[in-house]
């Protein structure tokens, strides 16, 4: 079998990556080397020829899950003219909403990923980040009159008691009673 070209492992490498931020955002840090590669699409022993360890790969698709939600709220500021209250507006309302709620994958990595990182416990660089995306979020969430922190914690907590409590009418009035109360003064 013929060696892969520098950019041809550059994107089976993104694409690892890429499908690393997904699952890990779906089923936990727990999800296996062999099932990562099987979803990527690759073999399970290309995994060590692109990264360190497993640990390496969370670390990577942590950064890379970060780095899709800031792009997110990028994108939002620019939909919305630069207007900051009406992008967190938009952002609560997708957040808090059923869609969310039911797509783990290509949710927030704060709320997929935040059991995993209690659980964690050292000084991982998985840790650092999402540290520092947490704070990110929170700042980006603040206004005059809410604290930032304070409604990233209500987001948070709403989205995964409604994952939690999904197939009964309580999910839905979970994420709809947050949203009201987030929204009410906006």
């Amino acid at each position: 079998m013929g060696r892969v070209s520098q950019a041809q492992a550059q994107e089976n490498r993104r694409r690892v990556v890429e499908t690393a931020s997904h699952l890990l955002r779906e089923q936990g840090t727990h999800v296996s080397v062999a099932d990562l590669m099987k979803a990527a699409g690759m073999t399970h022993g290309g995994f060590y020829k692109q990264f360190a360890s497993k640990e390496a790969l969370v670390d990577e698709a942590t950064a890379h899950a970060f780095g899709e939600l800031a792009r997110h709220h990028k994108d939002g500021l620019d939909q919305h003219a630069g207007q900051r209250d009406a992008a967190q507006r938009a952002l609560i309302d997708t957040y808090l909403s059923v869609e969310h709620r039911d797509s783990a994958a290509e949710g927030c990595p704060v709320a997929a990923l935040a059991t995993d990182m209690a659980r964690d416990g050292g000084e991982s660089e998985a840790r650092r980040v999402y540290t520092q995306g947490v704070g990110d979020f929170a700042g980006w969430l603040d206004t005059e009159d809410q604290d930032g922190l304070t409604r990233l914690c209500t987001m948070l907590g709403a989205l995964v008691l409604s994952r939690a409590t999904k197939g009964s009418p309580l999910s839905e009035e979970i994420l709809t009673t947050a949203r009201e109360a987030l929204t009410a003064t906006d």
